[in-house]
């Protein structure tokens, strides 16, 4: 899955990928990262999300609704990244995260894409 995501952002445009990767500044770096052996912040890391179970860094505490996506078996993608970053407290009510989504649907696009291409954990 991280494969295909990955080659399916090497197909689009470079400014697609620079574009995700300026959203991702903007929106979530200052709570995420993405680099490996980056140290943790207030957010889960989120290199290697395509594919991964929600709630999935290993080192980082979960709100109980995202634990219990985890447990449901529920898994990121794009479509899901997309949607999550719309609304995250309306899709998983009771989220301990602070930020309100990302108003523009072609930027939540584009750091869904963004985010999916990242493989490394």
């Amino acid at each position: 899955m991280r494969r295909l995501a990955a080659a399916l952002l090497l197909l689009a445009p470079p400014a697609a990928a620079a574009e995700g990767e300026a959203v991702f500044r903007r929106h979530c770096a200052n709570c995420h990262a993405l680099a490996p052996g980056a140290p943790p912040g207030p957010g889960p890391h989120l290199g290697g999300l395509a594919g991964r179970r929600v709630g999935g860094d290993p080192g980082f505490d979960y709100s109980p609704v995202l634990q219990a996506a985890n447990e449901a078996g529920q898994r990121w993608d794009v479509a899901m990244l997309e949607r999550f970053l719309a609304d995250p407290e309306a899709m998983y009510p009771g989220l301990w995260m602070g930020a309100n989504g990302v108003r523009e649907a072609g930027d939540r696009a584009a750091v869904a894409r963004y985010l999916a291409a990242q493989d490394t954990p």
